[in-house]
């Protein structure tokens, strides 16, 4: 049997099961209980909102066995009119089926009696195709069918109908379905397919939806063609070129510091990687909202898209002038994306206008600013060095005391002597012996390994999503060599990318700056990165470094082969790794 489209396996079968709608839902229930049913009904509103399932659940409530108002499901009318087999209920195409001619066959169909069912119902969808000479011809018809038949017309753009139609039909505007909403839905979906799944990739497909149910099973169905039963907000993000809560959070915190070769770097990052700069212009938005009523409200459920940790640590480093600013600057490019030919140069601009704004939006005067460029104060420093023989004379004179005690007494002192080895309880089990890693100079250029696309595919084939993640969990373990002189800088490099993929013996690791990635594929710089990911997971693995554009390419090409069933087998693959990286 072939595969059926998510939106259409879960199609709703009766009113309860619609999402959203329910002021239409609980109106048309009162007029089929009440047997107050009207002859043409409009259905107005955007794409994916229910207008079609909704017409036919109204076919089937005004043709069910049970009686009118009922959908048993079970009845031979309700099931016909669930495959699309019922003689009495005729959907229509108007964009394909508009003119004049395709209407005066309609109209000689309308005048006989019910076949099957109680009522014929006509749906015509996408109304707003039809030719106005077509609607002429339908005018009268629409005015006075026969007893027995009903009109439902569906339209995205009910403002382009002729007057004369509308003036005879009920109207009913649909709305996009509200988050939760369409999250319960989702969900329902989810479980009942047995799909995994996480809160924030599950958010992010309900932001890609745009309030359309239709869309957003559409949506679910692309992705689950390439993670399986697996809803990952990494898969969302790279397939559709979003960006993680964490980088935009980032990329305004650049902005804020002013930080503009960070700030540039990183949304041309995003650009390469085929991002929708219109969508991270508004996501940007939703975020900076967040924030500031959060600074004034304190109140966790006010938050939108920011987990309340996060919110609490941006309020305290943001202030209100600033975000203020930065909430202007991206409204006003909302306005000017709709007549840009380079949506990129203008979001470039406004990161630039951002960036160099004067730093009285910070709270800071222009004359404090000017107070860093006294570095002329040494003489300062040299000042505060002088007390320094005083604090030994006065360790000097607390030796007695310490001599009067038991020696052991001065032992127990030298853990107290390092509050940094309080960390030991909290310490990684992988811990480098004193002097396995020897000091290693972080290389920016050298002879770097190239793994091709093909060979990344295979690696996504044979990865383990599983040890990936828990990998991802520990990499808080690495903040404890952070400060390490010997390899901290290594660490620091490791840190800023993100597990992406994780075999037997490679880790990859996706960047979001190309010349992060590039960095860490340097061969010079290989043998520590290796061995402390090694040390991680006590086994020896090799790590290689994709950035976010680097990603996006091959995840789509791993996308395209897995939809016509080319990708290879697990177990035909086999990968020499020491002839990779020799």
């Amino acid at each position: 049997m072939s595969y059926k489209a998510l939106y259409r396996t879960y199609r709703p079968q009766t009113f309860d099961e619609v999402a959203g709608q329910q002021h239409i839902v609980k109106t048309l229930k009162n007029a089929l209980a009440n047997n107050k049913i009207a002859h043409a009904y409009l259905f107005a509103g955007p794409r994916g909102t229910g207008k079609t399932s909704m017409a036919k659940l109204f076919a089937k409530a005004l043709n069910c066995d049970e009686g009118i108002g009922h959908q048993c499901n079970k009845c031979p009318n309700c099931l016909d009119i669930i495959e699309g087999n019922h003689p009495d209920v005729i959907e229509i195409d108007a964009a394909s089926n508009n003119g004049v001619d395709q209407v005066r066959d309609l109209i000689d169909t309308v005048n006989y009696l019910p076949i099957k069912g109680k009522y014929k119902v006509y749906i015509i969808d996408e109304v707003h195709m039809m030719t106005p000479s077509a609607f002429n011809a339908l005018l009268k018809t629409l005015e006075e069918p026969p007893e027995n038949v009903v009109f439902i017309l569906a339209t995205t753009e009910p403002h382009t109908i002729l007057p004369t139609i509308l003036s005879r039909c009920q109207r009913y505007d649909f709305n996009k379905v509200n988050d939760g909403d369409l999250k319960e839905r989702l969900i329902y979906i989810l479980n009942n397919e047995h799909i995994e799944y996480t809160d924030e990739a599950l958010n992010a497909v309900i932001s890609l939806a745009d309030g359309g149910v239709r869309d957003a099973l559409s949506i679910l169905d692309q992705i689950l063609a390439y993670s399986g039963n697996n809803l990952d907000e990494e898969d969302v993000y790279a397939l559709f070129g979003l960006t993680s809560i964490d980088q935009k959070v980032h990329f305004l915190k650049l902005i804020y510091h002013f930080d503009v070769a960070q700030s540039l770097d990183l949304l041309n990052s995003f650009a390469q990687a085929g991002v929708d700069l219109k969508r991270l212009n508004s996501d940007l938005l939703d975020v900076l909202k967040d924030i500031l009523v959060y600074k004034r409200t304190n109140e966790a459920e006010q938050l939108a898209n920011l987990k309340e940790e996060v919110a609490e640590e941006l309020t305290q480093e943001f202030d209100v002038a600033a975000l203020n600013e930065m909430i202007s600057t991206f409204l006003k490019a909302q306005t000017d994306f709709r007549t840009a030919s380079n949506i990129k140069t203008i979001f470039e601009v406004n990161v630039l206008k951002l960036c160099t704004r004067d730093e009285t939006i910070k709270g800071i005067t222009k004359e404090v600013s000017k107070e860093p460029k006294k570095p002329v104060e040494t003489p300062v420093i040299s000042k505060k060095e002088e007390p320094k023989p005083i604090i030994k004379e006065e360790v000097k004179e607390e030796v007695p005391p310490v001599k009067e005690e038991p020696i052991l007494e001065v032992k127990k002192e030298e853990p107290k002597v390092e509050p940094k080895k309080e960390k030991i309880s909290e310490a990684p089990s992988w811990l480098f012996d004193e002097g396995e890693v020897t000091n290693t100079k972080l290389e920016s250029e050298g002879d770097s390994y190239e793994l091709n696309d093909d060979l990344i595919i295979k690696l996504m084939v044979i990865g383990d999503k599983v040890e990936r993640k828990k990998l991802g969990e520990r990499y808080g373990e690495l903040n404890y060599y952070m400060a390490d002189p010997n390899i901290g800088h290594m660490v620091s490099l490791l840190k800023d990318g993100k597990p992406y993929i994780l075999t037997k013996d490679i880790l990859v690791i996706k960047y979001d700056l190309g010349s992060q990635a590039k960095k860490a594929n340097i061969k010079a710089n290989q043998k520590v990165l290796s061995s402390i990911v090694s040390k991680m997971l006590g086994r020896e693995i090799y790590v290689y470094a994709i950035s976010q554009s680097d990603h996006v390419r091959i995840y789509h090409s791993f996308t395209d082969l897995n939809q016509i069933n080319a990708l290879p087998e697990k177990a035909e693959i086999n990968i020499n790794v020491k002839e990779i990286f020799k």
